[in-house]
């Protein structure tokens, strides 16, 4: 250990800092471990990062890649409630209404207390807006035949 910080030491001060960065990136990394990094070992970390980009593709209206990203989300943690919570917005966008009831109501279910649920305003009115669509599909297509 001692002899490798004199050699980056000696590479710092010879090569100047630009050639330190190199040597550094030439040795080869230790694999962390979730000893090494507890933050690593939890699975909500890597469905949040995955939540977080499928925003952005929602937010671009790029639903195919956001719907990917929340299922990636979910794949990873199945109880992570951000994730059914955007997957009921981006099938509400793609006008999936069945698939965004269960996708908000999953949410619902999944959130840590019925205070957190009952406290969910926006997500109700969702629910209360797909089941409206729902209702007006159906009468829409009875009205067809």
């Amino acid at each position: 250990m001692r002899r490798r910080l004199w050699v980056n030491l000696v590479s710092f001060l010879v090569l100047g800092a630009s050639g330190a960065i190199i040597y550094a990136q030439q040795q080869p990394a230790k694999p962390a471990t979730p000893k090494d990094d507890p933050v690593r070992a939890l699975p909500s970390d890597s469905a949040s990062k995955s939540v977080e980009i499928g925003d952005f593709y929602l937010r671009r209206r790029k639903y195919k890649a956001a719907l990917s990203r929340f299922q990636d989300a979910l794949k990873t943690d199945p109880h992570y409630a951000p994730a059914f919570r955007e997957l009921g917005r981006v099938y509400e966008k793609m006008g999936q209404w069945k698939k965004s009831l269960d996708a908000y109501h999953k949410y619902l279910d999944e959130l840590p207390s019925a205070k957190d649920a009952r406290e969910a305003k926006d997500i109700h009115k969702a629910i209360a807006r797909m089941q409206r669509e729902i209702v007006a599909e159906g009468d829409s297509s009875h009205g067809a035949k």
